[in-house]
């Protein structure tokens, strides 16, 4: 079974899926992998690719493989400073990038707002761009990488946005969003929430983490105890439950992913999420009349009854 939209390339150590125009279904269930939903209501979704947590939670491995291997060469005498060098050299940039975001403002979300059929894209410097849904194009995109230890496959889904203004310059022209979510059906399971909430509704997109909702809880001070007070009784409920699977994922998330570390920063930095607050976004983002919502072109109407036939008609093609 196919899950791409609109086509695949695919290269000797590498695959593209695109997605969108036209944005039609996946075949995939939406999913939020990347906590990427900050804000969502009737009218818009405000989607961001700020996940300081998501980088914690890679550096963090490394860093304790970096510890043991400094430890293990300083207690057997080997080359101690070789291997303190190298340990600096291999997490101490990306540790410098992580304390980067933390004292950096959170860039401001893209908004999709599906009673209008616009997105708005924001820019720091406070210009933002009005494009016409059906113009923003989705690509899912996966590299293989091999080596002695196998194959290896990394990928993201990239979101692009086409100026509205045809006389801007060739620099300002276009702008891309990337999502480091693995390529696939995971790429195309975040694009779902996106594109089911334009072309489906609220109630077809995960709602995403309250993380407002666990700083109101713990209090701004109470965050850090709080959470890993959090993970550990969630450990020891799982043994007295004596879910002996769970309680093993729970620790090896705190001990091995620093999941408790990520969490609090993902709240310190996005409870409450930035807002759009220019006064005419503030504007475009009030709820309209039902009879003043933008309707589907008639090609992509078209092309999502296709899609969606296409979709209920394969489990069939597979049995046969």
């Amino acid at each position: 079974m196919t899950s791409a939209a609109t086509g695949t390339r695919k290269g000797l150590l590498s695959r593209e899926d695109y997605l969108a125009p036209p944005a039609i279904p996946t075949g995939q269930t939406p999913k939020d992998v990347l906590n990427s939903i900050w804000r969502k209501n009737d009218v818009f979704l405000d989607i961001g690719s700020y996940s300081i947590g998501s980088a914690v939670m890679v550096i963090w491995p490394v860093l304790l493989m970096s510890i043991w291997f400094v430890q293990h060469e300083s207690s057997s005498e080997g080359y101690f400073g070789g291997a303190l060098a190298l340990s600096l050299f291999i997490v101490g940039l990306p540790i410098l990038l992580v304390f980067k975001g933390l004292i950096s403002p959170v860039p401001p979300p893209i908004r999709f707002n599906r009673q209008r059929r616009e997105v708005c894209v924001p820019f720091e410097d406070g210009r933002y761009w009005i494009v016409p849904w059906e113009q923003v194009t989705a690509q899912a995109v996966a590299m293989d990488s091999v080596g002695q230890h196998g194959k290896t496959t990394q990928g993201l889904l990239v979101v692009g946005f086409r100026n509205p203004d045809i006389n801007a310059p060739e620099k300002e022209r276009d702008f891309s969003l990337g999502f480091s979510c693995g390529g696939g059906e995971t790429a195309m399971s975040l694009w779902e929430c996106m594109r089911s909430f334009m072309e489906v509704g609220p109630d077809a997109t995960p709602q995403g983490n309250d993380l407002e909702g666990i700083r109101g809880k713990l209090g701004r001070k109470g965050t850090f105890w709080g959470i890993w007070y959090g993970f550990f009784t969630g450990i020891r409920d799982h043994l007295i439950a004596k879910e002996f699977g769970q309680a093993l994922w729970l620790f090896v998330s705190i001990f091995l992913l620093g999941t408790p570390l990520a969490m609090m920063l993902q709240v310190w930095k996005l409870a409450p999420p930035p807002d759009l607050t220019d006064p005419a976004i503030v504007e475009w983002s009030k709820p309209l009349p039902p009879e003043h919502w933008a309707k589907r072109s008639p090609e992509l109407e078209l092309a999502i009854t296709k899609r969606e036939t296409e979709l209920a008609e394969q489990p069939v093609q597979e049995m046969a």
